[in-house]
């Protein structure tokens, strides 16, 4: 049998094509001892296609390291033949910029450790910088938005490392997340803005239209890509002209799982401009070789008709782990929470309630009690907060208008005294069994404490024109002017913002913010 022979055999015998089969052996050729984790991110291979090569080849073993003598190599390999590794697009800038990975790796080994919840896995720090540098590359001009839909992987302070010039912002669901690149952005001089969001809720309305481009790395499941890059396109300026940069990866044993999620970026009509392959790496995610493709996504003219028609039916599993996961079973109802719901005698009940339960009550959708005031001002509203959408609860509250709210959690609640003492201003928060009710605060006669319920009272309205209005109440003398750069002296963070998109840290901030502002408003006028 000849050499070329053998690698097929090899190749076959393992479900890898020859290519691969050719890097995992050069890898093993080269000299050092390997950990299968190093020899996945060393070749991008995955971790099960791997250990059957080390089951055929029968390799040297030292404990969990492994490696193939030259001379084993090349008896597999034709003499002399090595793979070649096809260059990234911007990996020869990448020694350029060595100062900014060494950085994003210290900023991403500092990072809150990752939650299995949320699909997170890290990135390198080259990663991250090989995002900013494909991004200045493809000639965004100066002045570009860029919107991470996501960002664990803190794309976002190497993006705004990179390209100072570029507006910056980012939505995420994880609160340690956001308040963790507020704090590095504020340490490194970087300008980066957050919002906390919940994707199947809706994208923030101060980020719809906000971008030139936007990048993702999401959960890699049909149902997260989809909504994802859905979003992405609602935070596009021009659909037509924008980008999306996602990263997505695949085991080379999946191509259906593959294909399916590209079948869900046909079916937004979105047009594939570039693929990178293994672009993205990261430390672990090691069943798809701890790599994933960046692909350039050029919305086109069908894809926003597509995106206005998808986002509806988005369902709540888009993870793969966890209660909020594809595969998760959703039940059919608490029968002690509805006797309990049915007892609180809601006159609105929001959220996704059972078929035929309190068939004559209204029903608004989270989503819609989110983005915008309900129309009428009903006393009790009882909302339904399913698994996984927990970190939602505090926005919920705030976007009632009622006297009394009573939240039924899917799960036992947990402690609420984070919550209760965040949303003090407006509400006395307790637990009643598995329910937790809200009860309205009548207004305090504390000039601060009434224009920080003011501002937590209309949280669907933009914070800085409601905290405008309210200085200038405060103090005749003061101009709109005056008013509103007062306030983003103080909290430039509340700019094109409404209480409900802020993370809970800029909450926790905004009463003393407040206070600030009304003492520093006296000697303005």
């Amino acid at each position: 049998m000849d050499e070329e022979q053998n690698v097929r055999d090899l190749a076959a015998a393992t479900g890898l094509d020859p290519r691969r089969t050719g890097e995992v052996l050069t890898a093993l050729g080269e000299g050092p001892w390997w950990a299968l984790p190093d020899l996945v991110r060393r070749t991008a291979v995955s971790r099960r296609s791997i250990e059957a090569m080390l089951r055929e080849v029968g390799p040297e073993r030292s404990g969990d390291r492994y490696r193939l003598s030259p001379e084993r190599v090349r008896a597999l390999l034709c003499t002399g033949h090595a793979p070649v590794v096809a260059a990234g697009p911007v990996d020869h800038l990448l020694p350029g910029h060595a100062d900014l990975v060494e950085r994003m790796g210290k900023l991403i080994a500092g990072a809150p450790r990752a939650s299995q919840a949320l699909d997170h896995v890290s990135a390198t720090p080259e990663t991250v910088v090989r995002r900013a540098l494909l991004l200045g590359a493809r000639s965004w001009p100066p002045g570009a938005r860029v919107l991470c839909v996501g960002d664990h992987d803190l794309t976002s302070l190497a993006i705004a490392s990179l390209h100072p010039e570029v507006e910056i912002a980012v939505a995420d669901i994880d609160e340690r997340i956001l308040a963790y690149i507020d704090r590095c952005a504020a340490e490194l001089g970087l300008s980066v803005r957050t919002r906390w969001a919940d994707l199947r809720l809706g994208l923030p309305s101060s980020l719809h239209g906000y971008a030139d481009v936007t990048v993702t790395d999401p959960p890699y499941t049909p149902e997260g890509i989809g909504l994802f890059v859905a979003r992405c396109v609602e935070g596009l300026r021009d659909p037509e002209q924008g980008r999306v940069m996602l990263a997505y990866g695949a085991s080379e044993r999946t191509p259906m799982l593959a294909l399916k999620v590209q079948t869900s970026l046909h079916d937004l009509n979105m047009a594939y401009e570039a693929m990178y392959p293994d672009l993205n790496r990261y430390f672990g995610a090691e069943a798809i070789g701890s790599a994933a493709d960046l692909y350039i996504l050029r919305p086109t003219t069908k894809t926003k008709p597509a995106v206005a028609a998808r986002v509806e039916r988005f369902a709540a599993a888009i993870y793969t782990h966890g209660p909020q996961s594809v595969e998760s079973k959703a039940g059919s109802g608490d029968e002690r929470l509805l006797k309990q719901a049915t007892e609180f005698a809601p006159e609105l009940l929001v959220g996704d309630w059972p078929a035929g339960f309190l068939p004559q009550t209204p029903r608004v959708r989270l989503a819609t009690w989110l983005a915008k005031p309900y129309a009428a001002a009903p006393e009790r509203v009882a909302v339904a907060v399913p698994a996984g959408l927990e970190t939602a609860l505090p926005r919920l509250l705030l976007a009632a208008r009622a006297g009394h709210v009573r939240a039924f959690p899917a799960e036992p609640p947990g402690d609420v005294k984070e919550t209760a003492a965040l949303l003090s201003p407006v509400y006395t928060i307790t637990v009643q069994d598995a329910a937790i009710d809200a009860v309205r605060r009548p207004p305090a006669d504390d000039p601060a404490e009434l224009l920080l319920r003011r501002l937590l009272d209309r949280a669907h309205g933009k914070l800085i024109n409601t905290w405008r209005e309210g200085l200038i109440r405060a103090h005749d003398g003061l101009t709109k002017r005056q008013a509103r750069d007062l306030v983003l002296r103080i909290a430039p963070w509340a700019d094109e913002v409404t209480a409900l998109e802020l993370p809970l840290h800029r909450l926790a901030e905004l009463g003393e913010a407040v206070r600030t502002t009304l003492r520093e408003a006296t000697g303005a006028t």
